[in-house]
């Protein structure tokens, strides 16, 4: 009887731990300036530090999907990357220096939208 208590709290304390861990999983979307396959990768491989699972931008909305573990990292550390690497988005601006760093064809602040 007893064998049977531990292994229902154990199965209980599995249950448990995995629906924390779910909680901590986090997807959300944010806009990224870039113009480009180049952005894509780019954005794409600085969204992917430490505790991110997934990262997607697209071309044409500009939307980054990221989703991550909340335990590991945050929004503004993710963002703060993407900027590092030279795209600005909608809560830190890439500095100079880094957009200068961009291929040429990349250069998003300069292109002229046709409406």
């Amino acid at each position: 009887m007893k064998s049977i208590v531990i292994f229902f709290l154990s199965i209980f304390s599995f249950f448990s731990v995995a629906a924390q861990d779910n909680k901590e999983i986090v997807t959300e979307h944010y806009q990224v300036n870039g113009v480009c396959e180049q952005c894509k990768k780019r954005i794409e491989d600085a969204a992917y530090i430490r505790g991110v699972k997934h990262a997607e931008w697209n071309v044409d909305s500009h939307d980054l999907t990221v989703t991550y573990k909340t335990s590991k990292t945050s929004a503004d550390e993710i963002l703060g990357s993407v900027a590092r690497a030279g795209h600005d988005n909608e809560k830190i601006k890439a500095t100079d220096e880094a957009y200068d760093k961009l291929p040429k064809c990349c250069y998003y602040r300069t292109i002229t939208k046709k409406h």
